[in-house]
């Protein structure tokens, strides 16, 4: 009887290395010298329990959870920052298991965790509808959804210039992300209640970037 063939290791479902180097870099110098630690540490301020984070990226969240979270969920479908993760996990206060996986299709069980973290990821999904239900399925009624992201200008200009990005070059140079998602109108479309929002400009000073005009908020699911 004749050996069946091996069958080759399903690939990644996203794979970017050069962007996820180049990432890794600006993502800390972003920490250090942009302010991005404090908005990280004021993201996940009073979580609890257990709690799913995607698209974690280099783990930079980690070193900032609460000690009152009895276990992170770190879900990651990039190779390369899902390594330089499992690092960062090493060092976190709270325990962190990193995965692979994309969100549009979580690994875990449903109503599973008290809490969820989007930070800087839902420009890049491929579907942020389906995303953001694969989120309100695996939160438990009540819990709630941290985010803090980039997206939609306020005026008209800068979002003609962001549409105009997205449908060319910058998703293909910046590993899938786009620039004129409207978070709050997303995460409510998708049956979360937001509680609270702010909107800031990164950096706070200087000409606008694209990619400048964040959100911060919180949203239950009921």
């Amino acid at each position: 009887m004749r050996p069946r063939p091996k069958r080759p290791l399903p690939q990644d479902t996203v794979h970017h290395p050069l962007f996820a180097r180049f990432y890794a870099r600006m993502s800390v110098q972003a920490d250090v010298r942009g302010g991005v630690a404090g908005l990280r540490r004021e993201l996940l301020e009073g979580l609890s329990g257990r709690v799913i984070e995607i698209g974690a990226g280099n783990g930079l969240n980690f070193a900032h959870y609460p000690r009152a979270v009895s276990e992170v969920v770190a879900v990651e479908p990039e190779r390369t920052l899902r390594r330089l993760a499992v690092e960062a996990a090493v060092r976190a206060d709270v325990p962190v298991d990193v995965v692979p996986g994309a969100a549009e299709a979580l690994p875990v069980k449903s109503e599973a965790f008290d809490g969820a973290v989007a930070s800087l990821v839902l420009c890049t999904v491929r579907d942020l509808p389906r995303s953001l239900a694969e989120l309100h399925r695996v939160l438990r009624p009540g819990a709630e959804l941290r985010f803090f992201e980039h997206g939609l200008a306020p005026g008209a200009a800068m979002a003609a210039v962001q549409r105009g990005l997205d449908r060319t070059v910058w998703p293909r140079l910046f590993g899938g992300c786009h620039t004129a998602r409207d978070t709050v109108a997303a995460v409510g479309a998708a049956g979360f209640r937001i509680t609270a929002a702010r909107t800031f400009r990164l950096p706070e000073r200087g000409p606008a970037l694209p990619t400048s005009y964040c959100v911060m908020g919180t949203a239950r699911r009921d």
